[in-house]
């Protein structure tokens, strides 16, 4: 396990394989990550203990959304979107990464019915 200390508190990695990352970061009270975004993963956040607000400023309009999850809820950014986190209390959230592959299959035929 590798874990990473950072400003807010710290992250250890659970899991990392092809296109799928599990983060287990624990974030100490008015905790805040930096502002960022992430060109291709989408970035899901499940918390088990503590609030989270998840601040995300959306593209397509000139607004912060700003969600607030508690204990067993989650929150999704997607590609592209800058977001922030703030720990409201001590904090233990899975951070769970992937990208989306499209157009994976490619079909030669269309199959048929015997």
């Amino acid at each position: 396990m590798n874990i990473a200390g950072k400003i807010w508190g710290d992250t250890s990695e659970l899991f990392n394989k092809n296109n799928v990352e599990i983060h287990r970061i624990n974030i100490i009270k008015g905790g805040t990550c930096s502002k960022h975004f992430h060109k291709h993963k989408y970035n899901l956040f499940f918390i088990e203990s503590g609030r989270l607000l998840i601040n995300v400023w959306k593209n397509n309009y000139d607004l912060i959304d700003k969600t607030i999850i508690k204990c067993n809820e989650s929150c999704i950014v997607t590609p592209g979107e800058y977001h922030q986190f703030e720990a409201l209390e001590d904090t233990v959230c899975y951070e769970i990464y992937w990208v989306e592959i499209s157009e994976d299959i490619h079909r030669e035929s269309v199959g048929s019915l015997t």
